[in-house]
């Protein structure tokens, strides 16, 4: 093949253009659009991957939660669907406030709850006294999330949403209902692996608006920027 020939390949993808763009430009973007091509099937490949584990363990026992109309056992969690999606929010008793980036992330979830919840049910789970997350998560406005408190039982500690010194760790993680039984499905275990350079672990970025909509822009995430609970 020429690169007159990859020239034209290149610019076969499409035929849209914007106002007064260069030729260098569009070269340019188009190399960026087909690594952007070959970004989406590389997710699906790993999605797909997702989507094939085998079995994971057998749940060892039906936590008990607090919530908005008193307790409920993890078992009622999953209501008309087999799968539990399921976020550690690290809000624990002794912190005087909540964790701002995980308040950021569930800042952008309670608005798709309603969607999300069509496909597979949803909780967000603290282990601070379930009037307290609910007394934060009306001053923050969200109505789509629903909120469990974990203060009573182990089920931070046993999948990973505590330490042992009872510091807190942010995690997803996804429970299945088969044949009567839950099971662990997945987890953002990237939380738990060594960062690359320059990177924080980034184990949820796919279902966190916020740094999606910033890598489009030329600046970036930037290397300081912390999500904050409020701004001036």
């Amino acid at each position: 093949m020429t690169m007159a020939d990859a020239a034209k390949l290149k610019t076969a993808l499409h035929d849209k253009r914007f106002p007064n763009e260069s030729t260098t430009y569009r070269e340019a973007r188009n190399e960026l659009l087909e690594a952007e091509i070959e970004l989406r099937r590389q997710v699906e490949r790993v999605a797909a991957l997702r989507r094939r584990l085998p079995t994971g363990g057998e749940v060892a026992q039906d936590y008990e939660f607090e919530g908005e109309a008193g307790p409920v056992r993890l078992s009622e969690l999953f209501g008309p669907h087999d799968t539990l999606v399921a976020y550690s929010y690290m809000y624990g008793p002794n912190m005087e406030r909540p964790c701002p980036m995980c308040t950021a992330m569930l800042d952008g979830l309670d608005g798709q709850a309603r969607h999300i919840t069509q496909r597979a049910a949803l909780a967000v789970i603290a282990r601070s006294p379930y009037p307290r997350i609910r007394a934060f998560a009306d001053e923050r406005g969200w109505s789509g999330l629903r909120l469990l408190s974990s203060a009573q039982n182990s089920y931070h500690a046993d999948y990973h949403g505590e330490a042992e010194n009872g510091s807190q760790w942010p995690i997803l993680n996804v429970f299945t209902r088969r044949d009567g039984k839950i099971r662990h499905f997945w987890a953002s275990e990237m939380m738990f692996t060594p960062a690359d350079p320059g990177q924080n672990q980034r184990h949820i970025d796919m279902i966190w608006p916020l740094w999606n909509v910033l890598d489009t822009t030329p600046e970036g995430r930037g290397e300081s920027f912390y999500a904050r609970l409020d701004y001036d």
